[in-house]
């Protein structure tokens, strides 16, 4: 699998995530930051997170992007719109009971933006940690069948604490 990547555009109110390759727990602090900024800046007037490039998706990110979609339609009214066409992640997706929280949509939905690149901090440890944390609590909350799974993974997490 390739290395992952994190690209993302903005204009006129038009959010991008873009993540290519395996995206995995190392790069949840850039992710996170990406959000916070749609969180933070002017009203949105749309939301896509395109992982048309993306060959395997994480818990943690699978959290993250949860915790986008929930965001994105509770405080401004809007389907995150999920440019996917691998039937492998998908069904990530719909295991995790997620799916249902994004406008799934294809290639040709694309927006025309020009994502950069975001290269990613080095983490520390407990910054770490709660990302991870944040992201398995919201998946259990969102599936609680995912319980039996991450129940180990949370427990040893907040003892950390």
């Amino acid at each position: 699998m390739t290395q992952g990547r994190i690209l993302v555009a903005e204009k006129e109110g038009v959010y991008l995530l873009k993540l290519k390759g395996d995206i995995r727990v190392t790069l949840c602090a850039s992710i996170s930051e990406y959000i916070e900024k749609i969180f933070s800046g002017k009203r949105p007037r749309e939301v896509y997170v395109d992982l048309l490039e993306a060959e395997g998706v994480d818990s943690t990110t699978l959290g993250l992007l949860a915790k986008l979609a929930i965001h994105t339609r509770d405080q401004f009214g809007l389907a995150t719109r999920l440019l996917c066409m691998s039937s492998d992640i998908l069904r990530v997706f719909e295991a995790m009971d997620i799916a249902s929280l994004f406008d799934i949509a294809g290639i040709s939905d694309q927006p025309e933006l020009y994502p950069s690149e975001i290269i990613p901090d080095e983490l520390d440890e407990e910054t770490l940690r709660t990302h991870v944390l944040e992201a398995h609590r919201l998946l259990v909350e969102l599936n609680p069948k995912l319980m039996t799974e991450f129940f180990d993974l949370i427990i040893s997490l907040e003892s950390m604490n």
